[in-house]
């Protein structure tokens, strides 16, 4: 029996900017909660000693990214079937903006294991939500514009998470020391950097952000209706879904794709959750200097999703991944290799100098530096892949397909976060967990090299 149906006419400008503004309401989590300012905050500060607490944050996202491996192909196939990829979001923003709120309950001491569940809460919930708003794309843009369109989003995704962090930054974080923010004002709302108050209120932050700025998805992007029943959408989904994976066998080029991204996303997710924590824990960085940090490698990501926009249209979204790879493994090396003392493993030896100032050692610029090399490459490498995936599949499949491209995502990042958890506790030292990522980001990009594209099903 056949099902009705309702294809939305050629999507309006109207209707890709709603969709969009999803990235630039989603990405104030990723930037404020998750990489920049409260992430060191729980690594540092709600644990007394910042190896243990960046075993416990690795941990934490561990669990989660089992939980999204599992359930996102499920998630996108029953999308596929169901059609009302909008209602989900809504339910799983309603899961997110609770999370996020409770954060404000995460004081000095307060419960690790309760704050970490809220964080496993609002990773699930964020994560499932891009899986139905990525299956939208097929449907909203062609393949010649897929590259543009994705880095355009991506980009004004990290200009959200930018503008969110300079808030934080000029407005809430006050100073250890002096009690003021970085332009030298009382913190608003009575923030008490003392309590860490500065730190957990971007979990409320980001959760009303959210609640604000997804709304154009929901009013501007056209949904496609099906009327089928949720229990039946279900029960088809799950079909579709093992129909997709069997199909893999058929489809290699899709498969080899899929499992590249797999690897090489789980060193680039072990970036961006782990970068920002290590940082502090290496140098000792307050709120306001991993603030910074990560308002220089979102102005540079800007620019990058910009220039990989143009570069994807002109040679193809493979060839953008592959410099980014390169890029990544440079940055992940040089900020491995360089300490307050030294660089490139000892090879040059740095002076400390004033130590006063915000990174006013040696030490701390190159660290910069390579990480602005993370910066120009994080946006373009996950930009670019959706748009890979984008060009690989058909929009009537693409809810399936994008779940398995989480999947791709996530199965193994717990492989990336738990090996970092593995070798801090085997050496005691946080250098040693953040080297094993380079793993995962060399093996990738081989298996990527040797994966034709687009990785369609006459490939």
């Amino acid at each position: 029996m056949t099902t009705a149906e309702t294809t939305p006419a050629k999507p309006s400008r109207r209707a890709i900017f709603g969709w969009m503004m999803f990235d630039w309401a989603a990405q104030p989590f990723f930037t404020v909660v998750i990489t920049f300012i409260f992430s060191p905050y729980f690594v540092s500060r709600m644990v007394a000693d910042p190896d243990q607490g960046q075993q416990y944050w690795s941990n934490i996202n561990v669990v989660s990214s089992i939980i999204i491996a599992l359930l996102a192909p499920v998630m996108g196939a029953i999308a596929d079937a169901s059609g009302y990829k909008k209602r989900w979001i809504g339910a799983f923003a309603a899961v997110k903006i609770f999370s996020l709120l409770l954060l404000w309950q995460a004081a000095p001491g307060s419960s690790v294991l309760f704050i970490g569940m809220l964080i496993v809460f609002a990773s699930i919930a964020a994560e499932f939500s891009i899986v139905f708003n990525d299956s939208m794309m097929p449907r909203l843009v062609d393949n010649a514009n897929a590259g543009r369109i994705s880095n355009i989003a991506w980009g004004l995704g990290y200009a959200g998470g930018l503008v969110s962090l300079f808030a934080v930054l000029l407005f809430m974080a006050g100073s250890p020391q002096t009690g003021k923010t970085l332009i030298g004002l009382d913190p608003i709302f009575g923030l008490d950097p003392a309590q860490g108050e500065d730190a957990r209120v971007t979990g409320p932050l980001s959760a009303i952000w959210y609640l604000i700025f997804i709304l154009p998805m929901f009013l501007f992007t056209p949904d496609i209706r099906k009327s089928v029943p949720i229990g039946r959408a279900v029960g088809q989904g799950l079909r579709e879904l093992r129909s997709a994976i069997l199909s893999l066998g058929e489809r290699r080029p899709l498969l080899r794709f899929l499992i590249a991204r797999m690897i090489y996303q789980d060193g680039v997710n072990g970036l961006l959750i782990l970068g920002g924590a290590y940082g502090a824990a290496m140098f000792g960085w307050e709120t306001t200097e991993v603030g910074l940090y990560g308002i220089m490698l979102a102005v540079v990501a800007i620019f990058g999703c910009w220039a990989a926009g143009h570069i994807d249209g002109a040679f193809g979204s493979k060839n953008v991944v592959i410099l980014c790879l390169v890029l990544l493994l440079i940055a992940t090396i040089g900020d491995i290799s360089t300490t307050r003392d030294f660089t490139l493993f000892g090879l040059i030896p740095l002076d400390r100098g004033d130590t006063t100032g915000l990174f006013s050692t040696q030490g701390e610029r190159i660290y910069i530096l390579f990480g602005l090399l993370i910066g120009l490459a994080f946006g373009p490498v996950q930009a670019s892949s959706r748009s890979y995936m984008s060009r690989s599949v058909e929009a009537e499949e693409a809810g399936r397909y994008f779940g398995l491209y989480a999947l791709s995502g996530r199965a193994t990042t717990f492989m990336a976060t738990g090996l970092n958890s593995l070798m801090i506790w085997a050496s005691g030292s946080a250098r040693v967990g953040m080297a094993s990522l380079i793993l995962f980001l060399v093996v990738g990009l081989v298996l990527l090299i040797a994966t034709p594209y687009p990785a369609d099903k006459k490939a």
